[in-house]
């Protein structure tokens, strides 16, 4: 009803003509196509590799947190520091220091490629998100599950990988696939390097034809991805609702 609302009086403004020309264009929709298509395979591939990275990264710094005794206190520290600061800059903000940033240090063994420092920044900014999604899962755990595996003779860190961990991260599948989809849409982010991704390419297709339709293309590609993930995510919290109401039951 309300996206019908939106569509009515969109479709009934004065200047409904204006943008449909600039925004709608099926020509160039058609011709800019292929171009922002080709470009957005290196958004999957962005995504691909910082997400092989960002998830064991993550469980590292979230169990780095959940060490107890004061004298794990410097590591937890470390490991607070870290992703609070991560959370607190802004992706492009870590994007552009990195990527303008360390090829400018001149420096023989620091790489150069832009698709490797946005990886790198990408890292940094999700590894931060995602530890604090997999500490809420290990601290989900109830205490008594570790203490029984302690009791059974396992050390904490058996305990740890064998009782916890398995437990925390069944739990925490569907908001980690919340922030995949975070991370698909931000690898956009890197065109400000220069790398030519889709919303770049469409940046290029708009000034060549002095039209905005090829930012449509760049968003359906991206809705394309997205929507699909946000489905699955749905699913998999329904299918953990459903087996929680059952276990009760039972």
């Amino acid at each position: 009803m309300f996206v019908a609302v939106v569509v009515v009086v969109v479709a009934s403004s004065p200047g409904w003509g204006a943008f449909k020309a600039y925004f709608l264009d099926g020509t160039i929709y058609r011709e800019s196509f292929p171009e922002i298509l080709d470009a957005f395979w290196l958004n999957v591939k962005l995504f691909c590799t910082a997400e092989l990275f960002i998830l064991p990264a993550a469980l590292f710094v979230a169990v780095l947190r959940s060490l107890p005794g004061p004298v794990f206190f410097p590591l937890r520290a470390l490991a607070i520091v870290y992703a609070d600061l991560f959370r607190g800059i802004p992706t492009i903000l870590v994007i552009s220091i990195l990527g303008f940033g360390m090829p400018a240090l001149g420096l023989s063994w620091v790489p150069i490629s832009q698709f490797f420092w946005a990886v790198v920044a990408l890292v940094l900014v999700y590894t931060a998100y995602v530890s604090e999604v997999y500490r809420s899962g290990i601290e989900s755990v109830h205490p008594s599950q570790a203490a029984a595996a302690r009791s059974l003779g396992l050390s904490h860190g058996q305990a740890l990988r064998f009782v916890v961990l398995p437990q925390a991260v069944r739990r925490v599948i569907p908001p980690l696939l919340n922030d995949f989809i975070g991370l698909q849409k931000d690898t956009a982010l890197v065109g400000t390097l220069g790398v030519v991704e889709a919303f770049k390419q469409a940046q290029i297709d708009q000034s060549a034809t002095f039209n905005g339709t090829p930012y449509l293309v760049a968003a359906t590609l991206f809705v394309a991805i997205t929507i699909p993930l946000a489905r699955f995510t749905d699913w998999l919290v329904a299918r953990d609702r459903s087996r929680q109401q059952a276990g009760r039951l039972a």
